[in-house]
């Protein structure tokens, strides 16, 4: 027999808490009923609106009218407004959705306890069991909750601004109305002259930028790790304490710190390099000698940060296989190249395709050392050592271009994205996972 769950079942797709009504879980039910009485009421008032508003971004735009004589701004639709409102509304549409399934799910599996001649729990035993065995899960309703809307959705709006003409001066709100250009804002990115030549120019320093950045970062902390770790060395606390100095001060201070030494003008690196008869080199105005400023500055900033991590693998490594070498005859370079590198990389992948990963995003080092400049007159709103991230903060906050800006950013994510995972899955920590567990 399966009466009672069929009933049950049919009930609660009907209305949320009515199959718990029938099972008598009247408490649960009730509170079911009033959720689905709370969702009702406000779909009835937003949900119509919210699928106009993501379909249309609005139809009046503001204008001037002419009351009496007097001129007069009457406000229209705020396109941007519409489209996070109608987002939120369709979030909750989701959510609700989902609660309306567990509601059924619910319901029915009560039933089936019924038809095997089981009695329903009450409301009192259905909270035990939740604290004894579902706890983690309800606990972690509400940060999921807030992840959503403070999370996801801003995401998910980023996104689909990268499909609007969302930008100054013809689409800016409330003055104007935004639209849906479908793949027109990728388009002129990677086709139009104006905008793919800087786009390309950009994408390719960001890229040098990364490699560069993170392959001087790790191997100069690996470099420096193993000198400090040699035998022989005296006051290795000392020498650790002072190479961690850069990393202890914050990034904000360094930076800053090594813009004033490396300008041209009056900075003190150029007044030492004068004192020995050298002319002073134009380091944050010429686009090469800029380049290559922020690469030694973020060597100064990141080595450090190589050398902790290196250094607590270095402290892991098997003594036996370094006793193992020596038997042989293996010299100092050998051990390093057959023993410690490879011990050293097998720990570290992860972390060095994290550090690769966020120097393409790396927005510190490039905005607080020279801002992105020197300027570059071939580029559209971009300088020398624009890196993408940079390049796209300009264009959402200097010139409002977000559309264009939300086109970059969804193409960095897809990059970052797929050299994270690709390189992730072929390193030999996640291949051998289960060698350290």
């Amino acid at each position: 027999m399966q009466r009672h769950r069929t009933r049950a079942a049919v009930l609660s797709t009907i209305f949320m808490g009515l199959g718990q009504i029938y099972n008598r879980q009247f408490i649960k039910g009730i509170m079911f009923l009033v959720v689905e009485a709370a969702a009702v009421f406000y779909f009835i008032e937003n949900l119509a609106t919210a699928l106009w508003g993501i379909v249309t971004l609005g139809e009046n735009p503001s204008r001037l009218v002419k009351v009496k004589g007097i001129a007069k701004m009457v406000a229209g639709d705020h396109s941007i407004y519409i489209l996070i409102q109608s987002l939120i509304t369709i979030l909750m549409l989701i959510i609700i959705i989902l609660a309306w399934y567990l509601n059924i799910k619910d319901a029915y599996r009560t039933g089936e306890k019924r038809d095997n001649g089981l009695q329903a729990n009450t409301f009192k035993q259905s909270v035990r069991y939740i604290l004894d065995y579902k706890f983690a899960q309800t606990f972690l309703v509400l940060p999921g909750i807030g992840v959503l809307f403070f999370t996801i959705m801003p995401i998910i709006f980023m996104i689909l601004l990268a499909f609007t003409n969302y930008s100054a001066p013809d689409h800016l709100p409330p003055a104007k109305l935004v639209d849906w250009v479908g793949f027109q804002t990728f388009r002129n990115l990677l086709v139009l002259k104006t905008w793919s030549h800087t786009f390309y120019g950009v994408l390719t320093w960001t890229i040098i930028w990364a490699v560069l950045s993170t392959i001087t970062t790790y191997f100069g902390g690996l470099l420096v790790a193993l000198l400090v770790s040699q035998k022989g060395i005296r006051f290795k606390g000392m020498w650790r304490v002072i190479l961690i100095v850069p990393y202890a001060v914050p990034q904000l201070i360094s930076l800053l710190l090594m813009r004033n030494l490396f300008n041209g003008q009056f900075g003190p690196i150029n007044q030492y390099l004068g004192y020995f008869g050298m002319g002073g080199l134009p380091w944050l105005t010429d686009p090469f000698w800029a380049k290559v400023t922020v690469i030694i500055v973020n060597m100064w900033v990141g080595i450090p940060v190589s050398m902790l991590l290196i250094m607590g693998v270095l402290t892991t490594n098997p003594r036996d296989m370094y006793e193992a070498a020596e038997v042989d005859g293996a010299s100092g370079y050998q051990k390093f190249r057959i023993v410690t590198l490879p011990m050293v990389l097998f720990s570290t992948a992860p972390t060095l395709i994290t550090q690769f990963a966020g120097n393409i995003n790396n927005f510190n080092a490039i905005f607080l050392l020279t801002g992105g400049s020197p300027v570059n007159g071939d580029y559209q709103y971009a300088g020398s050592t624009d890196l993408l991230v940079t390049w796209l903060y300009k264009l959402t906050l200097d010139q409002n271009k977000n559309n264009m800006a939300s086109a970059i950013g969804i193409i960095i994510f897809i990059i970052v994205a797929s050299f994270s995972l690709y390189n992730y899955r072929r390193t030999k920590s996640f291949k051998e996972e289960d060698m350290i567990q």
